[in-house]
């Protein structure tokens, strides 16, 4: 039985998908230029991100342990004294 057929079959709910979406988070990203005569007249960076609380704090702590205040700054000495000595 191929994929398609499973899915076809299988009756998913609005609610499903809503928590599927709020546990692993989605991010959107688009751009949109309105113009008129080819003329640029409006430019928006778009930039959405859908998750639950909950994902979002799990997601802040993994990425706090990576990046640090303490480990830029770090990074930064090192890149000034490599850019000093040159």
């Amino acid at each position: 039985m191929s994929q398609r057929s499973e899915f076809d079959n299988k009756d998913v709910g609005l609610i499903d998908i809503l928590d599927v979406v709020l546990d692993k988070g989605v991010a959107l990203k688009g751009d949109l230029i309105i113009s008129i005569a080819g003329i640029d007249l409006v430019y928006l960076d778009l930039r959405v991100l859908i998750s639950s609380v909950e994902t979002l704090i799990e997601s802040n702590k993994e990425s706090a342990a990576k990046l640090s205040s303490k480990q830029l700054d770090q990074e930064k000495e090192e890149l000034d004294r490599v850019i000093n000595q040159s």
